[in-house]
C-alpha cells in the first residue's frame, strides 16, 4: 500500500464520481480504477461498489474514509512543517479556485508568482459548488481564489475583483427578449442551485436575503457550470451568476440577462493566516504588495 493509493481512496471516497476524482488528481480514469482496484485486491476487501449509474462507498470504505483522511492530513501537516523549519521557499503551493471563478485572475496570478518566485511550483486545485471554499475548510489547500459569501470566519480575504449580477435563462423564457431584469421578477421561477454542503454561498445564489416568506422552488441540484446550463437548456428553470460566467459558459439553448438591482459579487483571494507555509505566505505577500486589480477593493478584511 502506498500514500499515493490512499489519496486516490480519500479523492474518490469524497467525490464519489470517477470522472471529477480523476480530474482533482491530474490522472486518466482507468489509472484511478487500476490503483483503487489494487488496494482492495491488496487486502481482500471491497471499498466502493460500482455500477453504470454511480459509485458508491462500502459500510467498511465507509467507515475507513475518515480515518484515511485524518492520517493524510498528518503526513501532509508534516511535510509542511519540514518546510517550515527548513525556511525554505522551494517546492510545490496548492492553490484552490472555485469552479468558474476568476479565470483570467487565476492564471494571471499564477503566471506572476511563479515569474517571481522561480523555486515554487503553483498547482492550481480546481473545486466544484459542492465545496465553495475551495478547499479551505478541510485544509486540502492553503490559499484560494474564491467567490464570497462562504463559511470561514477564521480566514481573511483580499478582494481582487467584482462582477455583476446575471440571470441565466432558457432562451424561450418570457424574459428571454429583456435586456436586464429585476430580480424581483424572477423569484417565482423554479430555480437551479447548488448542492446543500455550499450553505452560505448557496443562500446567496439563491437570492435568499430578498425572498422573505417566499420559499425557492428548486428546479435541480448542479455541482458545476456545466451541468446547470445543461439544466437550463432543458427548461427546467433559472439561476443568478456572474457577467464572467456569461463569457466562458454560453450555451445553445440559454440566454444571460443582466439583473440590474443586486450589489456586485466579489472573487477574493483567501487564507487562513495562522497556519500559512512560505510558499503560501509569499503568495499572499506577492499579491497584496505587487498587484494591482483596477477597480477592486484590494484590501485585506477580517
Amino acid at each position: 500500500m502506498t500514500l499515493r493509493q490512499l489519496r486516490y481512496f480519500a479523492v474518490l471516497g469524497e467525490e464519489l464520481n470517477y470522472r471529477r476524482a480523476a480530474e482533482r488528481l491530474f490522472i486518466t480514469q482507468p489509472a484511478l480504477s487500476t490503483a483503487i482496484k489494487q488496494l482492495e485486491h491488496a487486502f481482500g476487501v471491497a471499498l466502493f461498489t460500482r455500477s453504470t449509474r454511480e459509485v458508491a462507498l462500502t459500510d467498511l470504505g465507509a467507515a475507513w474514509l475518515p480515518q484515511v483522511q485524518q492520517a493524510l492530513a498528518g503526513v501532509d501537516a508534516v511535510v509542511a512543517n519540514l518546510v517550515t523549519l527548513s525556511g525554505t521557499r522551494h517546492g510545490v503551493l496548492r492553490l484552490g479556485y472555485l469552479i468558474g471563478t476568476g479565470a483570467d485572475l487565476l492564471f494571471r496570478v499564477v503566471r506572476h508568482f511563479e515569474a517571481a518566485y522561480p523555486d515554487v511550483t503553483v498547482e492550481p486545485i480546481e473545486f466544484d459548488f459542492a465545496d465553495p471554499t475551495a478547499g479551505l475548510a478541510d485544509g486540502s489547500t492553503e490559499v484560494a481564489i474564491i467567490r464570497p459569501p462562504v463559511d470561514l470566519p477564521e480566514h481573511r480575504m483580499l478582494m481582487l475583483d467584482s462582477e455583476s449580477w446575471v440571470a441565466c435563462l432558457p432562451r424561450d423564457h418570457r424574459l428571454a427578449h429583456r435586456s436586464e431584469v429585476a430580480i424581483t421578477e424572477l423569484l417565482d421561477d423554479p430555480i437551479v442551485c447548488a448542492p446543500l454542503t455550499a450553505g452560505t454561498w448557496r443562500d446567496y445564489w439563491l437570492a435568499m436575503d430578498v425572498r422573505g416568506n417566499r420559499p425557492p422552488t428548486i428546479a435541480a441540484i448542479a455541482a458545476t457550470y456545466e451541468a446547470e446550463t445543461t439544466c437550463i437548456a432543458r427548461g427546467l428553470g433559472i439561476s443568478f451568476t456572474t457577467s464572467s460566467v456569461a463569457r466562458f459558459y454560453d450555451r445553445p439553448g440559454i440566454v444571460y440577462i443582466p439583473i440590474t438591482d443586486r450589489p456586485p459579487s466579489f472573487t477574493a483571494l483567501a487564507w487562513h493566516p495562522a497556519s500559512l507555509s512560505p510558499q503560501a505566505e509569499a503568495l499572499v505577500t506577492h499579491v497584496q504588495a505587487e498587484w494591482s486589480f483596477g477597480d477592486a477593493p484590494g484590501s485585506a478584511i477580517d
